[in-house]
Parts: C-alpha cells; sequence; structure tokens
C-alpha cells in the first residue's frame, strides 16, 4: 500500500476509524484539536457516534458509559484536559471495562502552553487516578509508529478489559509524514458477554466500581492486580539502536527518543561507543530489557521534555549498579542532539558522580 502524507493528529484519527472505534466523545484543546475535527467529519460519515460535550469530565463519563455497553469507545486530549478526566478513568478501570484514550502531551504545569512536553509520564504511567491500577500506556517516535499503536490499541483494551493509553507529545500531533494507513478491521456484531444490559428478555448484567464491603473490595482489587501481573508479563516493548557494543546508554521515549538516534550517531562518529534504549510502552515498562543492558554499560543518560519522571523508574532498575544521569528541558523546549552529545561529552570526562541537567545547565 502506498504512503501518503499525515498530519500527526488527523493520522491517529484515522487510524483509530480503521481500528474499529464506534464512538468518539470529547472536548478540543490544543495541540490535539485537529484529532476531534476529523472525528467530527469523519465518524458520522461512516455512521457513527461522535458527540464534542461539555468539558473532559462530560466527555469521559460518556466514554464510560458507552464503553460498559461493550462500545468499542475512545476520547483523546491533552495534559491539563487528561488531568479532569482522571476520576472516571479511575470508574473506568474500577469497572473492568475497555476504553482507548490518546494524549497529546503539552507544556505544563497548570494551563502551560500548547508547545511538546512530556510532562504526563507520572500521570499516565503510575494510576492516571485514585486507586491502585496502572493503564496500558504507550508512547510512539514516529507518526507511523503512533498509526500502528491505535491501530492495535483496541485489540488491547478488550483482550484485557483494561484502559489503552497512546502518549504523543504536541509534536507528533502537529508534524506531518509520510504513513501507510492499514485496512479497516472486522470486528464481530455481538456484544461481549460482560456488558451491561437489561432489556426485557434477557439476564440483567451490571457493572459497578462501588464495592462497599472491605473484603468484597480487596478481592475485586486483587483480581484486578493479577490482570495487570499478566499485562506486565506480555504488553513489555521497547526499541534498542546501536547497543551490542554500547559504552554508555541513552534512555528516551517519545520524539526525545527519535531524536536521541541522531545524538548516538554524533557521538559514535567522535569516537565515543553510545547506544539507546527507547521504551515503548511506558506502563507496563520494559524493565528486563533495561536490566539486561546495564551492566554492559559504564553510565547511563535519560533524557526527558519534562523535570524528570521517567528517571525514576530508570533508577528504580539500575539499582546504583551504574551512574544514572539527567537531562531534561521543560516549558515545551526539545533537547538536541547537540544538547545530549555535550552532556554526554562531560559525563565521560567525569568521575562516576551522577550529575542532572535542567535546561542544558547542571544542577549538582
Amino acid at each position: 500500500m502506498a504512503k501518503e502524507l499525515w498530519k500527526g493528529n488527523e493520522a491517529l484519527a484515522e487510524a483509530a476509524i480503521r481500528a474499529g472505534a464506534e464512538a468518539f466523545f470529547g472536548y478540543p484543546i490544543t495541540p490535539q484539536s485537529e484529532l476531534l475535527e476529523y472525528m467530527s467529519r469523519r465518524m458520522p460519515e461512516l455512521g457513527r457516534v461522535f458527540l464534542q460535550a461539555e468539558s473532559e469530565i462530560g466527555a469521559i463519563n460518556m466514554v464510560y458509559g458507552a464503553a460498559c455497553a461493550g462500545v468499542r469507545v475512545m476520547s483523546s486530549s491533552s495534559s491539563p484536559g487528561i488531568s479532569l478526566m482522571q476520576e472516571g478513568l479511575s470508574y473506568i478501570a474500577g469497572s473492568d471495562v475497555p476504553v482507548v484514550l490518546i494524549d497529546i502531551m503539552r507544556g505544563g504545569p497548570g494551563l502551560g502552553n500548547i508547545q511538546p512536553s512530556q510532562g504526563d509520564y507520572f500521570q499516565m504511567t503510575k494510576m492516571a487516578g485514585h486507586g491502585d491500577f496502572h493503564p496500558l500506556s504507550l508512547a510512539p517516535s514516529t507518526i507511523q509508529e503512533a498509526v500502528d499503536l491505535i491501530y492495535e490499541s483496541f485489540d488491547l483494551a478488550f483482550k484485557y478489559r483494561t484502559i489503552v493509553v497512546v502518549m504523543g507529545d504536541g509534536s507528533i500531533g502537529q508534524m506531518m509524514e509520510p504513513v501507510e494507513m492499514p485496512p479497516f478491521k472486522e470486528w464481530p456484531e455481538e456484544r461481549p458477554s460482560w456488558a451491561v444490559r437489561g432489556a426485557k428478555g434477557r439476564p440483567p448484567n451490571v457493572i459497578t466500581s462501588l464495592y462497599l464491603g472491605a473484603e468484597k473490595l480487596e478481592r475485586h482489587n486483587m483480581r484486578l492486580q493479577k490482570k495487570l501481573a499478566q499485562i506486565q508479563a506480555n504488553e513489555q516493548r521497547y526499541e534498542t539502536y546501536m547497543t551490542d557494543d554500547a559504552e554508555w546508554l541513552i534512555v528516551a521515549f517519545g520524539t526525545v527518543g527519535r531524536i536521541a538516534k541522531s545524538a548516538v550517531r554524533q557521538a559514535r562518529a567522535e569516537g565515543l561507543k553510545v547506544g539507546l534504549f527507547r521504551p515503548i510502552s511506558l506502563w507496563p515498562y520494559p524493565e528486563s530489557a533495561l536490566d539486561a543492558l546495564v551492566d554492559r554499560v559504564k553510565g547511563i543518560l535519560v533524557v526527558e521534555m519534562n523535570a524528570g519522571q521517567m528517571v525514576e523508574d530508570v533508577k528504580r532498575i539500575v539499582a546504583r549498579r551504574r551512574p544514572v544521569h539527567f537531562l531534561g528541558r521543560m516549558g515545551g523546549v526539545i533537547p538536541l542532539p547537540d544538547d545530549m552529545l555535550a552532556v554526554l561529552e562531560e559525563i565521560v570526562r567525569g568521575n562516576g558522580e551522577e550529575y542532572r541537567y535542567l535546561g542544558g545547565t547542571r544542577w549538582n
């Protein structure tokens, strides 16, 4: 199939449609508004449901209702909008129903700006709401990879009856790249057996996240934890680049992971044996793959568009076996290969002490 030039937000929307999205509920917020706009045109054309809610809170609760009915439903938003969805996401997780969510991250905290950021790592990997759960969070580095991940997302959501989040930053949403679009998926017409029902002639089935008895709620939580353990075992995804003989390792995700490949090539040209580890699943984090690389390198540089979030997971996995350095750019500033190379050169000249760089300036 020939490739076509697509804008990131619109490509994500079309991929979700081809993956089988039956309903979309959302609210506009930059830098993902084109996704909602595209859905507003294409979904009615195909006889599917589109509704712009009065707020992100309204949208996620509409998503919740449709998910309980067994509908392939999704929403999209950006960082502060995702924050407003937190309560609804917790209800969805507690009710054990499948939902797909796209988060095109912007600078924060607060309203921040509409520039690219990776400041949602904590809220999209640790819980995304109150309680004990994690959404399955996937981070593409190209528009093609974003299309491929969203195309798979409904299968994953229904397989595990969970929330699947595709996390891109503003760059992924706004850039244009050649993309090969997948075909339309065929889904069975009947609703899953667990879906809510109660019409005349059918036995009632109620879905809830409310369990007033402590022991009953604990049993429910234990079942959810067992499901999360299955996701952890089966869905760890990552990419490595030039790690076979690497003495130094860059760890970065999403757009920054893509940029880091250029930094690796520049470092190699200067005689530094640098490799890249790029997690694709942010939860479950690809722990075993990173752990296998740690003892083969002299040090690790984590690069993010935030003040240091994924770096906490990296440090937990490394467990002080090697120094873990951090380079963070905030407010929508994108770290460039030259920034990474300058920090790498300083680390190589250092004495093994861990360094932290914010805005390209060493803080310790």
